[in-house]
């Protein structure tokens, strides 16, 4: 009998808290002007916005961003790091030896033209390097000055072509006013070069380099 008077008042409570709850549900509702059957699917929404606004987010954070692509002097200096190596020909009968290779972390290209004898060229040298979006090589000439010149590549991408942009140093002694590298093989590659004597006449130069290296 005594189970029986405990459980009906453990019920009893149990009621009492439950319409406490709701009546303090309803004086909340009350006090927005808000009914029970208009708050409910108001939260649903808000909820489902919630969801759905975080997924967005979560979903543009985890999108992998392409890289960006290779400007046209980046894609110049790749093909010209192909040439690294060691390499011979002739320039106007003139056996040169040619070595090209990379400095400075990859950032730039040292080309070095010798030859045996000792004589013109006698380890000339032309760094080529990318500032910015443009390809530029500094050509330190034997005649006593530094030419600055900017590249293009051909739309087939086999020749590169710099162009004259300015020069340091006295021209007395002439200047390069134009190369051009242009790749048949990987074991084959011509050197076209303009070049502008004492008393201002252009001299056009060619050779065909073989690889050794």
């Amino acid at each position: 009998m005594k189970a029986t008077v405990n459980f009906a008042q453990n019920n009893a409570e149990r009621r009492s808290s439950h319409d406490d709850v709701n009546h303090r549900m309803a004086q909340l509702f009350k006090l927005f002007g808000l009914r029970t059957t208009t708050l409910v699917p108001v939260i649903l929404i808000c909820l489902l916005m919630l969801v759905g606004r975080g997924t967005s987010v979560a979903q543009t954070v985890s999108r992998p961003t392409n890289a960006s692509a290779p400007s046209d002097a980046q894609k110049a200096f790749e093909k010209m790091k192909a040439l690294t190596g060691s390499w011979q020909g002739t320039i106007m009968s003139i056996p040169i030896n040619i070595t090209i290779r990379l400095t400075s972390s990859g950032t730039a290209i040292l080309h070095e033209a010798t030859t045996d004898g000792g004589r013109p060229p006698n380890h000339e040298i032309t760094m080529f390097y990318v500032d910015g979006d443009r390809l530029l090589a500094t050509h330190y000439c034997d005649a006593g000055n530094r030419a600055r010149l900017e590249a293009k590549m051909s739309p087939d991408g086999k020749t590169i072509e710099f162009s004259f942009l300015d020069v340091a140093g006295s021209t007395r002694g002439g200047l390069v006013k134009r190369m051009a590298f242009t790749m048949i093989d990987a074991n084959k590659h011509i050197i076209e070069l303009t070049f502008i004597m004492p008393n201002g006449k252009p001299i056009e130069l060619r050779g065909e380099f073989q690889r050794t290296n």
